[in-house]
């Protein structure tokens, strides 16, 4: 069998894209992955760097992953850790998995030992923060005050998830308001200085949705890269009341997050930005984190694993980064299912209204878990058609 094409596709998902890279071969078999681009969040001009690649992969074996794999590491030794090249080479191969779980007609998960679990406990991520934001798109009442956001809550736990995760929300306005300084889509960049109302606006979601989700829910917020060090140890001495599950926050100075670590009232959870073994060991040295959140699309489903192998040795288990797509969503699943050290998945509930148009199979959720595909490769399709009907907004 060799590869005789690699094609890349996006798609309009409402606020964002999602991406898709279609591997064919001369067998017939067709392997997909999702991947992120700079629509969501991702770094900008992945897709350039895939369709550069292309040449370097064409013509060889699709089960041969780890040479696969390795060769394009070769090609690529000048930008050996993190950046655009790490994440195309992850794209790639998981599209590989795809491709060998299809042609020995077995689930992507078998060829790394079989599942620890075929139930995988999920939390509702974004809760409040795209309800704020993109209401009328979700069709859904907006979220205007922290009232609102209890109710919610509510309904999350109504609806079967035993956690959820947040991210800053402001009624400072009198309005509900998302709070990203680390992004540049608030102020306070590019200082990351923290103050009162920043403080105020986190206690204030969290109070909200304690109060609607329950004493029993598993709560956490992701503060992003909104502060500096002396600003994530200001607010993890706020949350202390609230029992969080975990405070999620990106740093990229090992020794810095650790000083946050030491002091939190709570777990830590921290790296999904990185890529490879080699950006997370300097965070396992310095014992930095309680969960180490591994993006599963960035990575590729082999290297993570071996990033939560590595995680184990320092008695840390891990978490996917995973507010993509549906097919996202399998491959996480693929990996939460093998990773005997694993905490919980991330998933986003709500997404663009026609988010399910785009695979043959919706992924199955009950009471709060979702149920591990069966079918060979990633056991769930993309609908070709759909993607293409669909273009990306400029």
């Amino acid at each position: 069998m060799k590869i005789t094409g690699l094609e890349t596709l996006s798609a309009d998902a409402g606020w964002r894209s999602f991406s898709f890279l279609k591997v064919t071969t001369d067998s017939g078999i067709t392997g997909w992955s999702e991947y992120s681009d700079t629509e969501n969040f991702g770094p900008a001009g992945l897709t350039q760097v895939i369709e550069k690649l292309a040449p370097i992969v064409i013509g060889r074996d699709p089960r041969r992953i780890e040479q696969v794999v390795s060769t394009l590491h070769v090609f690529t030794r000048h930008s050996a850790v993190g950046g655009l090249t790490l994440h195309a080479i992850g794209a790639i191969e998981n599209a590989l998995l795809d491709i060998k779980g299809k042609d020995l007609g077995v689930p992507v998960y078998a060829l790394f030992g079989g599942p620890v679990r075929e139930r995988i406990p999920l939390y509702w991520s974004h809760a409040g923060t795209y309800r704020v934001r993109n209401a009328a798109l979700l069709g859904v009442p907006e979220l205007r005050s922290f009232d609102d956001l209890a109710r919610h809550g509510e309904e999350i736990r109504q609806r079967g998830f035993k956690a959820l995760k947040t991210n800053i929300l402001s009624g400072a306005s009198g309005k509900l308001a998302h709070l990203g300084a680390g992004f540049g889509n608030a102020p306070g960049w590019p200082e990351l200085n923290w103050d009162a109302t920043a403080v105020r606006a986190v206690t204030d979601t969290l109070a909200a949705l304690r109060a609607g989700g329950g004493a029993q829910m598993g709560l956490m917020i992701d503060l992003n890269f909104n502060f500096k060090t002396e600003g994530f140890r200001r607010i993890a001495d706020a949350v202390a009341p609230y029992d969080l599950s975990w405070l999620e926050l990106d740093m990229r100075d090992p020794a810095s997050l650790a000083l946050i670590r030491n002091r939190a009232p709570c777990p830590v959870a921290s790296c999904e930005t990185l890529c490879h073994r080699r950006e997370f060991k300097p965070f396992f040295e310095a014992y930095a984190m309680d969960v180490a959140l591994i993006d599963v699309l960035y990575n590729g489903l082999a290297e993570s694993l071996k990033v939560a192998a590595m995680a184990e040795v320092y008695e840390i288990n891990v978490a996917p980064h995973n507010y993509y797509g549906h097919l996202s969503s399998a491959i996480a699943a693929h990996f939460c299912a093998v990773a005997p050290n694993f905490r919980t998945m991330e998933t986003d509930i709500d997404s663009a209204p026609w988010r399910d148009e785009f695979v043959t199979t919706v992924p199955v959720i009950e009471d709060g878990e979702m149920l591990l595909p069966t079918g060979p490769g990633w056991g769930i399709e993309v609908n070709e058609a759909a993607v293409r009907a669909r273009p990306p907004r400029t």
